[in-house]
């Protein structure tokens, strides 16, 4: 009897050991990510979007489809929208929206850079829709000029691949977030926020070379350099990263 007695004790033992390890285990969010190390502040990008933490990087990973109409949608698409926006001259380019597969490393922590890299072309950040961001030239050291009638109502287009992205305020965006809104972070782990401060309107000559400056903002209470959209040329960077940059794959 003794012996059975102890039998059933290791068995009920073995049984709540295994739940304990079972219940520590990291949870995942519906889509499968494992959140449990990423922050909050990162875990309001939109359902197009998947995160996780690799060591010192955050891991974004993004079909890059905008969460709003556009006219760059086939006009079979339900999300097809035809112009409607305030630019007299805008010219719908051939390109059109497709799905992306792209993975950008991102630093969790991060800091600035002893040697300021120079911003590429193609996708130097991302927003919290998962529509990636790049910088003001159309091609290299080319300006937006001609490239800004393009842009759709809510300040985006394809490129030929059908890479939808924005080079200056995404309106929809702001619109909907508010005109001081975090937007998104650049390569280098920074943030970027909207045209907007404390109910003021960013102008370029307010900020420094990189297109930003440091003081706490709501998602970082205890004060982060960040970037500004301005309406004004560079819009988004000055050409270069404040921070390191991490890397994109697409």
């Amino acid at each position: 009897m003794k012996y059975i007695k102890f039998v059933v004790s290791m068995l009920i033992i073995t049984a709540l050991l295994m739940f304990c390890s079972n219940s520590t285990e990291p949870t995942a969010d519906e889509s499968g990510n494992n959140n449990s190390e990423v922050p909050a502040v990162f875990q309001t990008f939109t359902d197009n979007v998947n995160v996780s933490a690799d060591g010192d990087f955050l891991v974004v990973e993004t079909d890059d489809i905008p969460d709003h109409n556009s006219p760059y949608f086939s006009q079979s698409d339900n999300r097809y929208e035809a112009y409607n926006g305030s630019n007299s001259n805008f010219n719908l380019n051939p390109n059109r929206i497709n799905t992306q597969s792209i993975t950008l490393r991102i630093p969790l922590k991060p800091s600035q850079a002893s040697t300021h890299e120079g911003t590429p072309l193609g996708p130097i950040g991302i927003s919290v829709n998962g529509v990636v961001l790049f910088n003001q030239y159309a091609g290299p050291n080319q300006p937006l000029t001609g490239e800004i009638d393009s842009f759709d109502q809510y300040n985006g287009h394809p490129q030929q691949s059908g890479q939808y992205h924005y080079h200056v305020e995404p309106l929809y965006l702001t619109s909907l977030n508010g005109k001081g809104s975090l937007i998104g972070w650049l390569l280098d782990g920074f943030p970027v926020y909207g045209p907007q401060e404390n109910g003021q309107n960013v102008s370029s000559a307010d900020l420094d070379q990189y297109h930003g400056h440091s003081h706490t903002t709501s998602e970082y209470p205890n004060g982060i350099y960040h970037y500004h959209i301005t309406s004004d040329d560079p819009y988004i960077n000055g050409g270069q990263f404040f921070g390191s940059p991490g890397s994109v794959t697409q």
